[in-house]
């Protein structure tokens, strides 16, 4: 790639995708190409086929899905399954047809089996059975890892996919009802705090491991397995450090200032026990990240502030 390589980020108004966007701009690269639902509905076939032959994207990456927790993930798994399929075959297909350079497909670290060994290593993948709440958001990003692998090998196409651990920061989704766990406990908390109230109720034991990746070091990661990865095979995005969500509830809020108690509805489920990624591979590239986790939950509450006004 180049600094006047025409680069695609399908997805650019999500925390990912405007991630992504921000750290090409900052490396200089000039020619972004974006598109709002309005202007490309990702699950219309002929329109992302018609932009794809009219623009001539060089790279593309692909953060674009349906996302959420595991309220959204349970209560939904038609769109879930449905609309990630569409959305990455239409994209992908048209990267491969219309002559993409290079595409960089992003998975999640759900894609590995529910009691996957800990670290998580990537040949992992497939060994097991799947955590039940969040299943057909995996399936959908598997068939997208095998697709991205098909045409690697069919067509020798450099479609490569990276898959990122649990990611929080600035444009996260702040809703209860469909938010991951960090911002979910950041919005919790600043209201408990902004309220008066004495106690957070938060879902589960607090006895489940999450590690967390800030979204500018994901970006920085995209970038670099852009610039310095060809192979095929998936490869993990993350810190390397997890913690219990008990650990994660104090740090929001010793972060936050609040000074209450936390409760824990043990009647909730918890998800997978532990999902800590082994970046090992990453690491050997000689990638890592750099934003720690106190400093991270900072940036991420500071920009929720802003949004909420």
């Amino acid at each position: 790639m180049n600094m006047e390589s025409k680069i695609f980020v399908a997805g650019h108004r999500g925390m990912v995708g405007s991630a992504i966007v921000r750290r090409l701009e900052a490396e200089g690269f000039s020619q972004i190409l974006t598109r709002t639902r309005s202007e490309l509905d990702l699950l219309d076939r002929t329109s992302v086929r018609r932009f794809f032959e009219t623009k001539r994207p060089d790279i593309v990456v692909d953060a674009a899905a349906r996302v959420g927790g595991i309220v959204a993930n349970s209560e939904n798994p038609v769109e879930f399954l449905i609309e990630n399929l569409t959305i990455q075959n239409n994209i992908i297909q048209a990267a491969a047809d219309f002559g993409v350079a290079k595409l960089l497909f992003l998975g999640s670290s759900c894609i590995y089996p529910k009691l996957a060994p800990q670290p998580i290593s990537e040949d992992s993948l497939l060994t097991g059975p799947l955590e039940p709440t969040n299943d057909a958001y995996a399936l959908a990003k598997i068939a997208g890892i095998k697709l991205c692998q098909a045409y690697a090998k069919q067509y020798g196409k450099n479609f490569i996919s990276g898959m990122p651990t649990n990611l929080y920061g600035p444009n996260d989704n702040f809703d209860l009802r469909t938010s991951h766990v960090l911002p979910a406990l950041i919005r919790k908390v600043h209201e408990a705090k902004t309220s008066g109230a004495r106690t957070v109720s938060i879902w589960g034991t607090g006895s489940p491991r999450r590690e967390f990746l800030h979204v500018d070091d994901l970006a920085d990661a995209c970038l670099f397995l852009l610039k310095n990865y060809d192979s095929p095979e998936i490869v993990n995005i993350g810190c390397g450090e997890d913690f219990t969500i008990r650990e994660l509830a104090e740090m929001v809020c010793e972060t936050l200032g609040f000074e209450g108690d936390l409760e824990f509805d043990a009647s909730k489920p918890d998800g997978t026990p532990r999902k800590l990624l082994n970046i090992e591979n990453l690491r050997s590239l000689g990638w890592s990240p750099r934003i720690p986790l106190r400093e991270g939950i900072l940036d991420a509450y500071t920009w929720f502030l802003k949004s909420a006004h």
